[in-house]
């Protein structure tokens, strides 16, 4: 395996690949040793789970932690982020994954604490490290995923006055890999725009669209907007005026869900359907009441919905 360029693998392995554990520890264990030699010292805290994790099971985390996760948890929607943040703190320097993430992102957002990007990096780094390998179906595994993420988003702008550098190709591999492995949605959507842009490795639409084409059906809004304006422009794939105008009504629907540019989903819309004969849009958008009509729960429960991690972590030791 030395040597060997994981995204490769990930882009030639089928949607639900699977890694053996001496591939899994190769590519985590190389990930974890370059953002360390990327973060400027200082020691990473975390703690917020938000369900009866694989951690609740009996790995790092005792009763009181628990106790204090449930504590913090409540300050939290409580509104008082001072006291969320301390115990969230306490709880993270236990090793629990969730507050690690919770952590991660109230610093990247400026959430209660100061707005601090190589923090945030340095949680989701710790957390990646110790759980890189967990099985995608663990409680844990959301938050896992999504870590990989945020770390390979920074990969891709770097970091002001920090030695987190723009790093197109760690990005790509890092996108790659929770893609692959995970089947994150956002790392599929990320790592198809890099594949359209030639960002980080060779320009292939076909693989760009079958990226985009997995984070679509689960959800992804910004991925079915991506699709549908390939599918309807042919844009070095097969064109499908019906498909690429089923998927970006699809998008319009919840548009607001967009990470993205809503205006620019609107837009494509309006084209696509301006040039779509009157019997391809009656069959596509009778194709895209169907598919809402069966994946309701797509948007009805998110994943890493932060009302939801709450719920589930007051529940943990009740």
């Amino acid at each position: 395996m030395r040597g060997q360029r994981f995204h490769t693998l990930c882009v030639q392995a089928s949607p639900k690949v699977k890694m053996s554990i001496v591939t899994r520890v190769y590519f985590v264990g190389r990930i974890a040793l370059g953002l360390a030699a990327s973060t400027l010292g200082g020691q990473s805290v975390f703690a917020f789970d938000p369900s009866a994790s694989s951690q609740d099971a009996g790995g790092c985390c005792d009763e009181a932690t628990l106790s204090t996760l449930r504590e913090a948890t409540r300050a939290y929607y409580a509104g008082d982020k001072q006291e969320a943040v301390s115990g969230l703190m306490s709880a993270a320097q236990s090793g629990h994954p969730a507050a690690q993430w919770k952590l991660g992102r109230m610093f990247a957002s400026g959430d209660g604490v100061a707005e601090d990007d190589l923090k945030a990096f340095e949680f989701f780094n710790q957390l990646v490290a110790s759980h890189g390998t967990d099985a995608p179906s663990s409680p844990d595994a959301p938050f896992v995923a999504n870590a990989f993420v945020e770390i390979g988003s920074y990969y891709l702008k770097g970091i002001s006055n920090s030695a987190v550098t723009p790093n197109v190709d760690r990005a790509r591999e890092i996108f790659s890999y929770a893609a692959s492995y995970f089947g994150d949605a956002v790392a599929q959507l990320q790592l198809g725009k890099m594949y359209l842009e030639g960002l980080g490795g060779d320009q292939d639409p076909r693989q760009a669209a079958r990226w985009f084409q997995l984070a679509a059906r689960k959800g992804q809004v910004d991925a079915q907007y991506h699709l549908g304006q390939m599918l309807v422009n042919g844009d070095q794939i097969d064109p499908n005026p019906v498909l690429g105008l089923m998927w970006l009504t699809v998008a319009l629907k919840h548009a607001d869900l967009s990470r993205g540019d809503e205006a620019a989903i609107r837009q494509a819309h309006e084209e696509a359907f301006s040039l779509a004969s009157l019997d391809e849009r009656r069959k596509a958008i009778a194709l895209a009441e169907q598919w809402l009509a069966d994946n309701r729960a797509l948007y009805a429960s998110p994943n890493a919905n932060m009302l939801a991690v709450t719920e589930q972590a007051s529940a943990v030791g009740q």
